[in-house]
């Protein structure tokens, strides 16, 4: 079922402090800074070729990463996002598993353009899991 790893997910507390260290330690390509109203976040991503590293921040004070930060205030590894060929599949797959998808259970575009789904972080050996439509 599972594709590729997409992206790994860092939530920051400061999104340009996060952009000069990738772009100017690291020496990464860093794309332009993209508001996710729908999310909650401003994101960024990190292209590595093969996979991509995503930089979120907070978008207003009802964002769902708030809470990571409060509790993270450095920031760190949010979720993991991997690709499946079919969303709604793979939903209900992840359901009569009885693994528990976030939300309302209906997949909402994300920064890619593209549907996802989150799946609890319990049911995934601690880590929020995202899938999004290949």
């Amino acid at each position: 079922m599972l594709g590729r790893l997409n992206h790994v997910a860092i939530a920051v507390p400061d999104l340009a402090a996060g952009v000069a260290v990738y772009e100017k330690t690291l020496g990464a390509q860093v794309s332009p800074p993209q508001p996710e109203p729908d999310h909650g976040v401003t994101v960024v991503f990190v292209d590595l070729g093969n996979t991509k590293v995503e930089l979120l921040e907070p978008l207003g004070d009802g964002s769902p990463i708030r809470g990571f930060l409060d509790k993270n205030p450095s920031g760190g590894i949010h979720h993991i996002c991997y690709e499946v060929d079919d969303i709604l599949a793979a939903r209900e797959r992840m359901i009569s598993e009885g693994a528990r998808v976030l939300g309302d259970g209906e997949p909402k575009i994300g920064a890619h353009g593209k549907p996802v789904l989150f799946l609890h972080p319990k049911d995934f050996c601690g880590t929020l899991v995202e899938l999004e439509q290949a």
